[in-house]
């Protein structure tokens, strides 16, 4: 088995589980807080798929689909479109909701498949490439994949957490 096939692998779960987090929810469920400091099912899903977004769009040279393909303006969140939630405080977390789950797993789909489409022409070649020397060792293209999806699984499965809190008090 190939790396990169592996890493195909690994995206799909995450999108399964992004999935499986936002299904059946409304809007004020999917922004439910279990308390002001924590995060909630959308803005979870939101920072995966941007986080995801960002860091594959970057790796493969390309611009992101967030502005691209105009979810930024579907969304109508309150923040700079470069935005991908990383260190916002409770406010910002806050404000983060969405109309549906759909708009979520829309955005989530899209950029899985972008994701899956950069990895099918990745060879292990590619893999071993180098992306980010300020790190000792240096980063490469592999390390920074299996770092998106080790992140992208942690939130993902903090928004099935979260999921559970919510039907719980249904």
């Amino acid at each position: 088995m190939r790396g990169t096939d592996l890493l195909v692998d690994a995206f799909g779960r995450i999108r399964e589980t992004v999935r499986g987090a936002v299904r059946g929810l409304d809007p004020d469920e999917l922004a439910y807080r279990p308390d002001d400091g924590s995060n909630s099912v959308a803005w979870l899903v939101w920072h995966l798929t941007r986080v995801q977004d960002d860091h594959v769009a970057d790796a493969a040279g390309t611009s992101q689909i967030w502005s691209d393909d105009g979810w930024d303006r579907r969304f109508g969140l309150p923040f700079p479109a470069e935005e991908t939630g990383y260190r916002h405080d409770a406010d910002q977390v806050a404000a983060v909701r969405v109309s549906s789950g759909d708009l979520l797993t829309g955005y989530h789909d899209a950029v899985h498949d972008r994701t899956v489409r950069y990895l099918d022409r990745l060879s292990a070649d590619d893999l071993d490439r180098v992306v980010d020397t300020r790190w000792d060792p240096p980063v490469t293209l592999g390390v920074r994949l299996v770092s998106i999806v080790s992140d992208d699984l942690q939130h993902a499965g903090q928004a099935s957490y979260v999921r559970g809190l919510v039907l719980r008090r249904r």
